[in-house]
């Protein structure tokens, strides 16, 4: 099936660099592009895009105001892709909040040769978007985005090997601490905010993956403790998982569980990207196999690829339970379909169900 794209920019570079990427990718086709808004409704009258690439700052109206006004009307996968959510992340989270199914920061300079070095990331943020569901997309004043994308580079898919050995097989002696580690990509965002608002404040402690890249973490765990009876933040090196708290690894870093004494805490590291992501689900998942193993909780839920899927896999193996999110609730079900077919799910449960399951 083609992909139909419509290209919202109020700059003939962007738009001519755009289509030129989209043109040469393997089953994307430009349908039209647009100056602003205003000619895209035009456009749409005659045919109606999949995915829609927008701009923020444009001539007559902009885009977040679009992007709201299309989400009300008739709900279609956007792209923000703008240079102003490089200037802050507040640009940002009212793309998130109003819809986007994805956003790219362009730079303010130089966005010619961003565009052109960044082909595969532009292309798999438009499959991405095309991919989710939108009637399971919760647009809510509270919302956020489900992905925030940055350059993603033509290299070799890494596994978490690359940046910790393999579980050993033994099983950890069980302890009264339990934790959660929690995996999640496109649509993640937005089903998060529906677990931890909804978590008492004496649930376990959670460690969070959420494909994201760095300066955007902070601003989001922020949004999610205003929201949330527990505590959430961006983790830091060293930091405790502890009941009511719920740690979300920085966007850029890989984070991992590790056992000190009778507790558990993060580690914060760089390096490559695995499963082609920085954080990774399975670097996460694997840490918790080799760490907590039957003490932990490991939960797959929406997102496009298969980051975590052998990291459930090996938490399953180390006797820890669980979970994947259902077909039904999920915005893309890439990343729990791959860990159901590896058999690593104790249990396929839908969005609501997972807080109550956290608790249990």
């Amino acid at each position: 099936m083609t992909i139909k794209v419509l290209i919202v920019d109020d700059s003939a570079v962007v738009r001519q660099v755009l289509s030129e990427v989209f043109t040469k990718a393997t089953g994307i086709d430009v349908m039209d592009v647009a100056t602003d808004p205003i000619m895209a409704m035009d456009k749409m009258k005659q045919q109606w895009p999949d995915v829609i690439v927008l701009d923020i700052e444009m001539p007559r109206m902009d885009g977040i105001t679009f992007l709201k006004q299309l989400m009300a009307s008739r709900p279609t996968p956007v792209v923000i892709c703008s240079s102003l959510t490089q200037k802050g992340t507040d640009i940002s989270i009212q793309a998130m909040a109003a819809g986007a199914v994805e956003v790219i920061a362009k730079p303010q300079s130089g966005v010619k040769g961003f565009l052109e070095d960044s082909a595969n990331m532009l292309i798999q943020a438009v499959r991405s978007a095309a991919a989710a569901r939108m009637s399971k997309m919760r647009v809510m004043p509270s919302a956020s985005s489900p992905t925030i994308a940055g350059p993603l580079e033509a290299r070799p898919k890494l596994s978490a090997d690359a940046i910790l050995a393999p579980p050993t097989g033994s099983n950890m002696f069980a302890t009264t601490e339990r934790i959660i580690a929690l995996g999640t990509s496109t649509g993640g965002t937005q089903a998060l905010e529906v677990i931890l608002t909804a978590l008492p404040a004496t649930c376990p402690g959670l460690a969070i993956v959420q494909h994201m890249p760095e300066k955007f973490t902070r601003s989001f765990a922020e949004r999610l403790n205003s929201l949330s009876k527990i505590e959430v933040k961006e983790a830091s090196n060293g930091d405790r998982i502890i009941p009511g708290r719920a740690l979300i690894a920085p966007g850029g870093k890989h984070m991992m569980i590790k056992r000190s004494g009778a507790f558990y805490q993060v580690e914060v590291v760089d390096g490559p990207l695995v499963s082609r992501h920085k954080p990774s689900v399975d670097v996460l998942f694997r840490s918790a196999a080799k760490f907590a193993g039957k003490n932990a909780l490991g939960i797959i839920m929406t997102g496009m690829g298969d980051d975590g899927a052998k990291g459930l896999k090996e938490m399953h193996d180390s006797g820890a339970k669980t979970i994947a999110q259902d077909e039904e609730s999920c915005v893309v079900f890439g990343m729990p379909k791959e860990a159901i077919r590896l058999g690593a799910a104790d249990e396929i449960l839908a969005l609501e169900q997972i807080a109550k399951a956290i608790c249990r």
